[in-house]
């Protein structure tokens, strides 16, 4: 896709890429956006593996494609003269790369979909490593289709002329390429729906102030950046018809794990009567987990919290301490339905996410 920024334009690359030319793993270095669009590459999966944490790359479909390629980068990194010995040190790097981030299912997802498919390949080393390229490219180019799809089916809860709020960022940046619930908007966009965006900032991190906001930039969609706490006014003056987020991991039950503030964002639309709505692929769907509940939820450093500025000043008086969860449990009973590749899933969710969830 062609983007744009204080009039100067890329031609960009996929949010994830694996280069041929130099056998590395590119990306778009997020923590850079708005003002600056950078490209970095990786030769070793350990630096893939910070890359996550670090959150150079995130949101969890990209996480997953990012691993999956790491684990190619791991393979090559070794000197293992046969097929036991690589799949031992494939093993050891996916025990790393699993521990990067631990909320998002799709990482762990991904890695064990690599390691399946060196488990009864025979050849030599070389051609273990070939097959692992061959399949982590099928998981990243799988993410675009998949997506594509979930916005079709996505696109089609939206009315002409609604306003929707949308939280974080699940756009192109958040996924291989295209995007979840923010692709779910820009398909509606693109049929001519005339919609209008309420983008909440997404503290701490920013994530819709500073990516989901550059994307509609780039899409030409309508949009107004909101504070977190400023969509519950929103909601309950009548100004928001819908509300699509995304999602780090679904639980068998429909509780839905995402960036902190989806609950209180989930609370608010359904005391208004407002759909909400998770777009997720069923790669997101754990469905090991009986409820969100256990569900294991990621905090992050403090200074997330505590080095925000204003005038070049910390906002924070010195010494201050933080609490810094990166996401929360939205409840199964505060979700309207969540649209996957397969459709439109609605309650019961026990019952009805094993229709649409692939069995391993």
């Amino acid at each position: 896709m062609t983007l744009s920024t204080e009039g100067v334009f890329w031609c960009v690359m996929r949010t994830i890429a694996w280069n041929e030319q130099t056998a590395q793993l590119e990306m778009i270095d997020q923590r850079l956006l708005p003002g600056e669009y950078a490209i970095v590459s990786y030769s070793d999966y350990n630096q893939v593996a910070k890359a996550i944490t670090d959150m150079v790359v995130r949101g969890a479909p990209a996480i997953g494609a990012s691993a999956a390629f790491a684990l190619v980068l791991a393979a090559q990194q070794s000197a293992a003269s046969d097929l036991p010995g690589l799949r031992a040190d494939l093993k050891r790097a996916a025990e790393k790369l699993n521990a990067a981030r631990p909320t998002a299912v799709n990482l762990g997802w991904a890695l064990a979909r690599m390691l399946r498919r060196t488990a009864d390949l025979e050849g030599s080393p070389d051609d273990l490593r070939a097959a692992l390229l061959v399949e982590a490219q099928k998981i990243a180019d799988e993410d675009v289709e998949i997506n594509k799809r979930m916005a079709e089916y996505g696109a089609a809860l939206i009315r002409p002329g609604e306003t929707v709020i949308h939280h974080c960022n699940t756009g192109a940046l958040a996924t291989v390429d295209w995007g979840t619930a923010l692709g779910v908007i820009r398909m509606a966009h693109e049929q001519g729906k005339n919609i209008h965006v309420l983008v909440d900032e997404t503290r701490p991190r920013l994530q819709g102030a500073r990516l989901t906001a550059w994307e509609l930039e780039q899409y030409g969609v309508s949009y107004d950046i909101i504070s977190d706490n400023a969509a519950g006014y929103f909601l309950s003056t009548g100004q928001v018809q819908r509300v699509f987020v995304g999602a780090d991991r679904v639980a068998a039950n429909g509780d839905v794990a995402n960036k902190i503030g989806t609950y209180m964002l989930a609370l608010a639309a359904h005391d208004n009567e407002v759909p909400f709505y998770p777009v997720v692929p069923t790669s997101t769907v754990d469905l090991s987990l009986a409820s969100g509940k256990l569900i294991e939820i990621e905090e992050r450093n403090e200074d997330e919290v505590l080095n925000i500025q204003r005038d070049g000043k910390p906002l924070s008086p010195a010494g201050a301490t933080a609490r810094n969860p990166a996401f929360d449990i939205t409840p199964h009973r505060l979700v309207t339905a969540i649209v996957t590749e397969y459709g439109v899933v609605e309650p019961p969710f026990t019952s009805n996410l094993l229709q649409v969830v692939p069995r391993e």
